[in-house]
């Protein structure tokens, strides 16, 4: 009978396991601790996270803010995505040096290319600090007061944190703002480009690929951090060294099979795991489909301009790259939900609470908030919307109604004073010189005859042909002189005076109307996060991504995506010659990894059937920010580097599905040979330590 039991339990944490969850890095201990070594770790929660001795953690940067890194040797090398690092190689990119077709390769330290403005931040230790922050906060207060108090106490909790002068704190809201914890951190910025290969390697595939599976792209590159001569942190100078870690992930040469244990390490954006079911069905039904559309119309001007010029190729590869990605996420996204059922087990677990609280007698308590959400979600419903198709006009697509925006915000600074004014102006001059550098007028006027009919009816593409701001010497201009003068010569720009009416009119209406709806709905789902975990305490709960250090496991392994298909949870590099078309921007090759092809010169790097793997797939829990993230096998060495998700289960940021979310990795072999064979930086492979745990094991 106590075997029975043991195995029911081995199961039950099998299962569990593939719930997803992105797991708070200093909590492991306990319940998740034994989860992954019932999937296989070998790894205890203090070699994961130790704030005493070198751990894991200590290896993982949070990479400019929005991508992941890694340390992978003894002298700061570290190794983030091809497109998280993409800006960077673009910029130090020309029609003489274009480093996005051929790659880049520094062949010693003195190579290296400095980044203005790149930064990786370590996480130092973690602390609960929720008694603190929440101290003199009572159910009578607004929501006003009760944020004012938040505030006015995580201010007191982060100057009496303990750090070092070259330390920093932040408190982050967990739960809903439910929970809050400190980080004391350490961000390093003078960081270097070191290598990365063409972009038909690094972004193979590109968007007819993005979010699917199977994949084969070599997605990544390498950067190396710099320190003062006392490895601390300090700006660019020629005077700094190679970073010493506290500790760098060694790389298993050994690779993967399907059901050997993963763990993703990094910094995921966002996620809203516990919205009602009214929210995910007023986003894939309505916001989603009306941003989609916005983007698809700015993605056609654009894809076929780059296609046909080389200059404007590399202007725009950066923007069209971030255009697609979240249009064709959108698109997944709306297909996951449907598929999962994902509506339909929200409105089951919303019927659940809903019974438990008549059983428990909260309902007093707890009984006005689903009805109240759903009153709520109905009258956001119109302004959500336009307010959104506002942000993917003015802010994510169309460059010259983006500089209106930008530039309306200067006017308004004009009303606190000539100094203020000056201080925006000095911005936007700055802001100028870099958008004119990747700006071409055509292509921007195509993307306005585009987009702007989905936001407005009044569409004028004749004020590309009056503006300033079509070039950097016309637009200095009109920015020249006093703020009086400044402005009447602005309000007397084509754009702007074309602009100005929908800009104030998201001010002014759109925004204000959503901002105060939101800050309802904010307020209630909060409350809905605390009564879910009082109501179904048997549930499990992990915070939604916010950006911070965060742990998730799982296993390599296939799926299903339709009826009678089953997808194999490896890629090889004969795929990617099967995918090979000849002078195509998404599938041409170099012909030199053609040539490595031919000869099967795949080094150390082959697989034991004699083929080269490039990615893998995994039931990791991710999203966007976890680009870049470190696969870790069992043991703790580095064995993939985190891309993409399947497109089947873009839906995991609202709802996670252990049949068909999947997240897709770059196999460390595949990134090895690439540096090894096909760019010869042998120097870069002696700096790593190669190891071999899987033969080991079977030597012991």
């Amino acid at each position: 009978m106590r075997f029975i039991k043991i195995i029911v339990l081995f199961i039950t944490l099998q299962m569990s396991a593939q719930q997803g969850g992105m797991w708070i890095p200093s909590l492991l201990q306990g319940m998740n601790e034994s989860e992954m070594q019932s999937l296989g770790s070998k790894l205890t929660a203090k070699d994961i996270y130790d704030v005493n001795n070198s751990s894991l953690k200590d290896a993982i940067g949070h990479f400019n803010g929005g991508c992941t890194s890694e340390v992978i040797s003894a002298k700061g090398l570290i190794l983030t995505n091809h497109h998280c690092g993409f800006s960077q190689i673009q910029s130090h990119s020309s029609l003489e040096n274009d480093y996005l077709k051929d790659g880049f390769w520094a062949m010693n330290l003195d190579e290296e290319l400095p980044n203005e403005g790149l930064y990786v931040e370590f996480i130092v230790r973690i602390e609960d600090v929720t008694k603190q922050v929440l101290e003199g906060i009572t159910d009578d207060m607004t929501d006003r007061e009760q944020q004012s108090k938040i505030g006015t106490n995580s201010n007191a909790v982060e100057r009496a944190a303990k750090k070092e002068a070259w330390q920093d704190t932040r408190i982050k809201a967990f739960y809903k703002g439910n929970q809050y914890f400190l980080f004391v951190t350490e961000r390093y910025e003078d960081i270097r480009l070191v290598g990365a290969p063409p972009s038909s390697i690094g972004k193979f595939g590109s968007d007819t690929d993005n979010w699917v599976w199977p994949r084969h792209t070599g997605d990544f590159s390498l950067f190396r951090i710099y320190a003062d001569k006392n490895n601390r942190p300090a700006k660019y100078s020629k005077d700094n060294v190679p970073f010493t870690p506290k500790h760098f992930l060694p790389v298993s040469l050994d690779g993967i099979s399907e059901d050997d244990f993963t763990m993703v390490f990094g910094f995921p954006g966002t996620t809203d795991e516990y919205l009602p079911a009214i929210a995910v069905e007023q986003t894939v039904k309505k916001v989603n489909p009306a941003n989609i559309a916005i983007r698809g119309a700015a993605l056609k001007v654009i894809d076929a301009y780059m296609k046909t010029d080389d200059q404007i190729r590399i202007q725009y590869a950066s923007k069209q790259a971030r255009i697609a990605n979240a249009w064709k996420k959108w698109i997944g996204e709306n297909q996951g939900i449907e598929k999962s059922g994902a509506l339909a087990i929200k409105r089951k677990m919303e019927a659940d609470f809903t019974q438990q609280l008549k059983v428990k007698g909260l309902e007093s308590k707890y009984g006005t908030i689903l009805p109240e959400l759903e009153r709520l979600y109905k009258e956001i419903e119109d302004v959500r919307v336009k307010r959104g198709q506002f942000v993917e006009v003015f802010v994510r697509t169309n460059e010259l109604m983006q500089l209106m925006f930008r530039l309306s915000q200067m006017e308004a600074a004009a009303a606190n004073g000539e100094e203020a004014f000056d201080k925006a102006r000095a911005s936007m001059l700055a802001r100028l010189e870099g958008s004119f550098k990747d700006f071409n007028a055509e292509v921007d006027k195509g993307v306005f005859e585009g987009v702007m009919p989905l936001y407005t009816e009044n569409v004028d593409a004749s004020i590309y042909d009056k503006t300033a701001f079509t070039s950097l010497e016309s637009a200095k201009k009109v920015l020249e002189g006093y703020s009086s003068e400044v402005l009447e010569k602005l309000n007397k720009d084509a754009a702007y005076s074309y602009a100005k009416p929908l800009i104030v009119e998201f001010y002014t209406e759109l925004d204000p109307k959503f901002q105060a709806l939101n800050d309802q709905i904010n307020a209630l789902e909060k409350q809905y996060m605390k009564a879910l975990m009082e109501v179904l305490p048997k549930q499990r709960y992990f915070p939604d991504a916010n950006s911070t250090l965060r742990v998730t496991y799982g296993k390599v392994k296939g799926y299903e995506p339709r009826d009678a298909v089953y997808y194999e949870p490896v890629t090889y590099l004969d795929g990617v010659i099967e995918k090979y078309i000849p002078g195509d921007y998404e599938f041409d090759l170099p012909e030199k990894l053609m040539d490595l092809y031919a000869k099967k010169d795949y080094g150390q790097y082959a697989d034991a059937n004699g083929k080269l793997p490039v990615c893998f797939i995994g039931t990791n829990h991710t999203t966007g920010g976890n680009s870049g993230s470190p696969a870790i096998d069992a043991n703790g060495n580095l064995i993939g580097l985190n891309f993409d998700r399947v497109w089947e289960g873009t839906m995991s940021d609202m709802y996670y599905s252990p049949e068909i979310c999947r997240n897709i990795m770059v196999d460390l072999r595949y990134v090895l040979f690439i540096v090894d064979k096909y760019a010869g930086v042998k120097h870069l492979i002696d700096e790593m330590k190669l190891v071999h745990p899987k033969k080991n094991k079977k030597k012991k």
